[in-house]
């Protein structure tokens, strides 16, 4: 499964389904995909997205022993472009919307 994040203000985000419900209950929502947040409602998911990955440590993952020996990606690195979207959507005073 896949949630793609979608406002006026910036270009749509794709991200595997697990990540993107695990953001947005760091935003305060229920993880119920589709959903909406309203621009008056934006500030404060934004916040709480902030702080709860603020209380995660970063961490650099090495390559594993999987086929293709890429490292892993941290959410950190994976909440980026959701940061930069609610950012644009609060500065445009626009709707965030998945689904």
């Amino acid at each position: 499964m896949l949630i793609t994040f979608k406002t006026k203000a910036y270009a749509d985000i794709t991200m595997f389904g697990d990540v993107g419900k695990q953001l947005l209950k760091m935003m305060g929502m229920s993880g119920t995909v589709p959903g909406a947040l309203k621009p008056e409602d934006l500030p404060a998911a934004l916040e709480n997205l902030e702080t709860a990955l603020a209380r995660i440590p970063r961490k650099v993952e090495p390559a594993g022993d999987d086929d293709d020996d890429q490292p892993r990606v941290g959410l950190h690195t994976r909440a980026g472009p959701l940061l930069d979207l609610l950012r644009a959507a609060i500065a445009a005073d626009k709707h965030v919307r998945w689904e």
